[in-house]
């Protein structure tokens, strides 16, 4: 599936997505939205500001872009970018840093449950080959447009052991 996000970023910008564990309501996404716009405005890194992007897609996931063509972003700028997401997550209740929460498509809703429930629902067929899950660790925007929302079967999701395997005690 493709994602178009903002033409005027590099498509190797560096990208950012945080995943939140509930759907936010209109009124709270209204606000988000601001406070992205309002964080991508001020963003800087030595000094210097950062061409980015923000946006809250699906009521659910913050995607923040830094086109490093213009400015390269510092370990400073980035950790400005991960102080505003935890505050956002704070201010909303809300986690945004549980990389192990899966998220998919089911009529068009995203849904998000624990791996262990993904795994169920594999087993038990809701979620197959086609079902349209998201690739959270993508890090350019070119990625983001072509393997954020991908299918089940092409994902990275497909290749996980089973829950009670000891893979799972890694974790």
């Amino acid at each position: 599936m493709i994602t178009s996000i903002n033409n005027q970023l590099s498509a190797q910008s560096r990208t950012w997505v945080y995943q939140s564990n509930r759907k936010f309501s209109d009124s709270e996404s209204a606000i988000i939205t601001n406070r992205i716009e309002d964080f991508v405005a001020q963003w800087t890194s030595h000094k210097m500001g950062v061409t980015g992007y923000g946006e809250l897609l699906f009521n659910r996931f913050i995607i923040l872009m830094a086109d490093e063509n213009h400015v390269e972003v510092g370990g400073c700028s980035v950790d400005s970018s991960v102080h505003f997401v935890r505050s956002l997550g704070n201010d909303f209740q809300v986690n945004f840093f549980d990389r192990w929460l899966i998220a998919y498509k089911q009529n068009d809703e995203v849904i998000t449950c624990t791996r262990a429930e993904f795994e169920k629902l594999v087993e038990s067929g809701q979620v197959n080959d086609e079902t349209i899950v998201f690739n959270n660790l993508v890090q350019t925007k070119a990625e983001l447009e072509s393997k954020w929302q991908l299918a089940y079967k092409d994902s990275w999701l497909k290749n996980l052991s089973p829950v009670n395997s000891s893979f799972s005690g890694v974790l």
